[in-house]
């Protein structure tokens, strides 16, 4: 059955992802986007070429009014977490308080049907485990400014549920990997660093450990969600791939020059730390796996053609 669903930041990674599949199951997608620096603006005659497509240029704090549909799915956010550190009142202002005009556009819809809001928000937000894996009945723990806007926005959607009776869903996905992500994020940034020849830097000696999950996959799970019409419920999404950040450094080394024999400390950097730092981020998915989803992608396949993509198309 065909639905109307807002993808809200419809031009950054996660969102374009999204949205192409959603129009590709020609559902009717109404995108949203800042057009912040990290946005894809070259896609949007891409997807103005379907007919079931429509954009609108504005910031979700800024929205008025949502036309009747079923879905809003709010991938809309500021996601660094150094520049979370440097600067909180951003993530303040999208995450929580676009968060929050977002639930009360959805609330104006109470008299014809309120749509389900689907709240991309992140594994971060339970902090860090050393040992085992968070599950999505676990207390919220956020190390970082980020995490922690993330989390507020998880609270709101949650209170907004029980008070007004808003449904939802909450996803929570570890890091996302893929070609076309910004190079702010590691992968693309440790490959830019290598076209300039700089040194790569690694926070706390690349020990913090990461898993990784393929954008297509998280992708293909908001779509499993979306068929099966549930609502009220949280989904952890995990790529199952754990990796210290130098190990995966070392992998994208090896792809990069095509060869192992490399001494791997010419290129790295280890005098950064960052603040607030999370060791190892590691969370269960048996839910989400429940409903049929599994991830398709492996990583030590992907990281060959995503490294050999972002040697040759240098991003600024």
């Amino acid at each position: 059955m065909k639905k109307i669903i807002y993808v809200t930041g419809c031009l950054g990674f996660i969102g374009s992802t999204l949205t192409k599949k959603l129009l590709e199951k020609g559902h009717y997608v109404f995108g949203i986007d800042k057009e912040t620096y990290a946005a894809n603006t070259n896609i949007i005659p891409e997807l103005l070429k379907y007919k079931n497509f429509k954009y609108n240029n504005v910031d979700i704090m800024d929205m008025d009014s949502l036309i009747d549909c079923d879905y809003v799915i709010n991938t809309a956010a500021e996601t660094h977490v150094d520049n979370s550190i440097i600067g909180t009142s951003k993530f303040i202002q999208s995450n929580i308080l676009g968060v929050e005009n977002l639930l009360n556009l959805i609330l104006t819809k109470k008299h014809f049907k309120i749509p389900t809001i689907i709240q991309f928000s992140t594994d971060e937000v339970y902090g860090d485990i050393i040992d085992g894996s968070h599950t999505e009945k676990d207390i919220l723990k956020p190390s970082n400014p980020y995490s922690a806007s993330k989390a507020a926005a998880d609270m709101l959607v949650l209170a907004w549920s029980r008070t007004y009776k808003i449904p939802y869903v909450i996803v929570r996905p570890t890091n996302n990997y893929g070609i076309g992500q910004y190079t702010e994020k590691f992968i693309p940034k440790t490959c830019k660093m290598l076209n300039l020849e700089n040194k790569i830097p690694l926070h706390e000696g690349g020990s913090p450990i990461r898993t990784w999950l393929h954008v297509d996959d998280t992708a293909n799970a908001i779509v499993k969600i979306i068929d099966t019409g549930i609502t009220n419920q949280i989904y952890n999404i995990s790529g199952n791939i754990e990796l210290k950040n130098l190990d995966v450094a070392k992998k994208i080394l090896e792809e990069f020059f095509n060869t192992k024999q490399i001494v791997c400390e010419n290129y790295f950097d280890f005098t950064s730390t960052r603040m607030g730092q999370d060791v190892r981020y590691s969370i269960d998915d048996t839910k989400l796996k429940s409903l049929g989803w599994k991830c398709k992608k492996d990583f030590d396949t992907e990281i060959k053609s995503i490294v050999l993509y972002y040697k040759n198309n240098f991003i600024w």
